[in-house]
Parts: C-alpha cells; structure tokens; sequence
C-alpha cells in the first residue's frame, strides 16, 4: 500500500468551482487536453478509417504535445520552487 504522506504531488490544483486545473494550464486548457487525450485513444482504438480523420487526429496530437510541454515545464518550475521552500522552512542550515 502507498503511504499517502509520501506519495507523489498532485499535477494539478482544484479551482474556484472545484474542476481540475493541470498546473501551467488554464481550465479551459485543461479540459481540452483531457478531451484531446480521450479523442486519441479512441482514435488509436478505431485504426483511423480515412485520410482526413488521420489530418484531423495529426492536428489534435500537435496540440495535445503543446498542451503537454506547457503544462510538463509548469510542472518541473512548481517542483524546484515547493523544494526550495521547503528547505528553507526546515530550519536545517548546511554549512558546507
């Protein structure tokens, strides 16, 4: 079993309303990137049947890798910023 105070930091924070919000993306972002990434399973799932719905699902994987890389390099900037406060909440000088 995982124990819950040392697991992983959540990726994303609740909104005003209570919605997921990926850090490094709006609520909107957000929403289209889950549906992005919905959308590109069920692609995968259905072979792509023609030329166009293969263009459309070219288009939705370059939008979904942005939405990725924007909230991927949000992610990395939260992680050093939480660990430096978090050293520097901790009382523990290193003299070194």
């Amino acid at each position: 079993m995982i124990d819950p105070n040392k697991a992983a930091p959540r990726r994303y924070f609740l909104d005003a309303h209570g919605h997921r919000v990926l850090i490094g993306l709006s609520a909107d972002e957000t929403a289209e990137f889950e549906a992005l990434d919905l959308s590109s399973m069920r692609a995968d799932a259905d072979r792509m049947k023609n030329c166009q719905s293969e263009n459309l699902a070219e288009q939705g994987k370059v939008r979904w890798l942005e939405l990725y890389s924007r909230h991927e390099s949000a992610w990395q900037a939260w992680k050093v910023q939480s660990r430096a406060e978090q050293a520097a909440d901790s009382g523990f000088v290193n003299y070194i």
